[in-house]
């Protein structure tokens, strides 16, 4: 929709007067996120061209106090102002109180000094200064660190954070892991308000907190202590980070807003559920819910699409709810009949409002269209015309940190697959089992784009060096060959497979009867090899009736990658026939 220059105009007088998007939008009829396309790209801020950002705070709430008949939003925007004007206010006190203290202690540092061991003062106990410690922050100064940089998209989340119930279905790669952990730690420091991390790994909920100790770093140059928990002292109280996995127990005794990172690839999505209602039972506390979709099977769809409320619905006979369409929840936020405020931000959608993260061009030759859409326009997969099913894949997602000791000691097994012309070369390592029909495990895998040759081989030297390297599986085809001619220079034994047709199934089917036995683990961080092993198709041969596995791809167009590269490197175990059932144990030699 086209808005005259008068509009334009008009939107950014309100906004530069302290006007929220929301009722510039609602007063002018403008699309919000036109509005914010207009906010970054004008460079407009309230208070622009003000010295005075508490005079025209001031003006904002008298202006509004003048109003006789105030909407919801505007009432909302007084009480915001008001509870500001009191933090700052209470803020200059904290701040005046400790330089009296400070003054005080500099006057009495030399008698304390020179008194006699029997009569010097004793030192008060408490916590060590400066751990943790923002009381001293000012907080408009909070707000620009806080917006600078942010897209339009990332500032629409923001006015909802104090929803009770976010759900954010999302592009990869997008930034809203990062913008999340962003968002909690802002917001802790404003209000003093416990935050909770659940992440389906360990390694995953890790990502959070490096982007919180990065941003205190950066901020205030303050080095955040902690591990499972940060606790941090804020003008507002005492505020904990809780870093989660869904293998925690219970969050019994941890309360505060939750952030669900990537809940379409946590399996036994109803245990995660209890963990979130446990720690955010009260209505204080908001809920938010992020992923990048996976399959339309997995646990968390009903929830994402509203079917599981209109379950409920049917069973006590109610009328069923009519949920917004995706047309619309690419819009922006859409109030759901469940109490959800839902949204779903594409590439597409990020871009429209001002990412500039990405090439498109080089994702269109990276990726298949199949699984660019899943990965960046927000489509679900259907599994059923997959090899492998996502009820199987998710059995297999598990937590690094959870996984047996010493398995980066014992024996390795080294999968690569290949880069094509723009694609993303793959190495997995892997820890065979050490018993008939025991489990593998993915112990590090390392994804590589625009690497030469020689350099990819050098990273599997590494890997020689730090593992007990035993064999190392390549496919050789076509741009694999030069890979693999440089890892046989320093690992003769290494296998450079051209494979055949017949080959390539024989990988696949080793692959189902692994992963259908529930015989490997890898991270659940690692959501690109569960999507990898869903693109995996079967077909019947053009001039005959065999069976063809593929996944889409190409000289120009590379897929499923670290699925391929497991697949290579688990080929080692070979196929166990019926008749090689046995229940004797067996272990690998050097």
């Amino acid at each position: 929709m086209k808005y005259s220059e008068t509009q334009k105009a008009a939107a950014r007088s309100r906004y530069f007067d302290g006007e929220t998007v929301e009722v510039i939008a609602d007063a002018l009829a403008i699309e919000r996120r036109t509005l914010y396309n207009w906010i970054r790209t004008g460079g407009w801020r309230p208070a622009a061209g003000r010295e005075n950002v508490d005079g025209l705070i001031e003006c904002r709430i008298s202006q509004l106090l003048r109003q006789e008949e105030k909407s919801l939003p505007q009432l909302l925007e007084l009480e915001r102002l008001l509870e500001h004007v009191e933090r700052r206010k209470l803020n200059a006190a904290r701040l005046a109180d400790k330089r009296r203290s400070a003054a005080a202690a500099e006057s009495d540092a030399e008698p304390a000094a020179a008194a006699p061991p029997e009569t010097a003062p004793r030192k008060k106990r408490g916590r060590k200064p400066g751990k943790n410690d923002f009381t001293a922050i000012d907080e408009i100064d909070l707000m620009d660190k806080f917006r600078d940089g942010l897209f339009a998209y990332q500032l629409q989340l923001w006015e909802k954070r104090r929803e009770r119930t976010r759900n954010i279905l999302k592009s990869r790669q997008i930034g809203l892991t990062w913008y999340f952990a962003r968002e909690a730690f802002t917001d802790a420091l404003l209000t003093g308000r416990n935050k909770i991390f659940i992440s389906a790994s360990r390694a995953q909920s890790e990502i959070f907190k490096d982007y919180i100790r990065e941003l205190a770093l950066e901020w205030f140059e303050i080095d955040l202590k902690g591990s499972d928990k940060i606790v941090i002292h804020t003008p507002h109280g005492v505020a904990t980070l809780y870093f989660l996995s869904t293998n925690s127990a219970t969050g019994q005794g941890r309360h505060g807003d939750v952030y669900i990172d990537e809940y379409f690839w946590i399996p036994n999505f109803s245990k995660v559920k209890k963990l979130v209602g446990a720690s955010s039972a009260q209505a204080q506390w908001s809920r938010t819910f992020f992923s990048t979709p996976s399959a339309t099977t997995h646990e968390a769809y009903p929830f994402w699409t509203g079917d599981e409320y209109n379950e409920r619905n049917r069973k006590t006979n109610k009328k069923l709810a009519e949920f917004p369409g995706r047309k619309e929840l690419r819009d922006g936020f859409r109030l759901c009949p469940d109490g959800q405020w839902r949204t779903i931000i594409t590439l597409d959608d990020a871009e429209r409002m001002g990412c500039t993260l990405f090439n498109r061009a080089d994702l269109e030759l990276e990726y298949s269209p199949e699984e660019f859409r899943q990965l960046f326009g927000c489509e679900f997969i259907d599994d059923a015309g997959s090899v492998f099913s996502f009820s199987q894949l998710c059995a297999c997602l598990g937590d690094k940190n959870l996984f047996p000791p010493g398995l980066d000691k014992q024996p390795v097994w080294i999968g690569y697959d290949p880069s094509r012309n723009r694609d993303g070369a793959c190495i997995v390592v892997v820890a065979p089992p050490g018993t008939y029909r025991g489990t593998f495990h993915v112990i590090e895998k390392i994804t590589l784009h625009d690497v030469s040759w020689p350099a990819q081989a050098d990273f599997m030297k590494g890997l020689t060096k730090k593992y007990h390297v035993q064999r190392i599986t390549m496919d050789a085809t076509g741009p694999g060959s030069g890979v693999s001619e440089y890892v046989q220079l320093f690992f003769p034994r290494a296998d450079g497979i051209v494979y055949t047709p017949e080959q390539k199934n024989q990988l696949v089917l080793k692959a189902q009867q692994v992963i259908g036995d529930g015989r490997i683990k890898w991270d659940a961080s690692w959501s690109d090899i569960a999507a990898g092993f869903l693109q995996v198709k079967r077909a019947v041969g053009a001039k005959s009736d065999k069976i063809l596995y593929y996944a889409n791809r190409s000289e120009k167009t590379g897929h499923a990658d670290a699925a391929w590269a497991i697949m290579q490197a688990i080929s080692n175990e070979g196929l166990i026939l019926p008749d090689q059932e046995r229940k004797s144990r067996w272990s690998i030699g050097a």
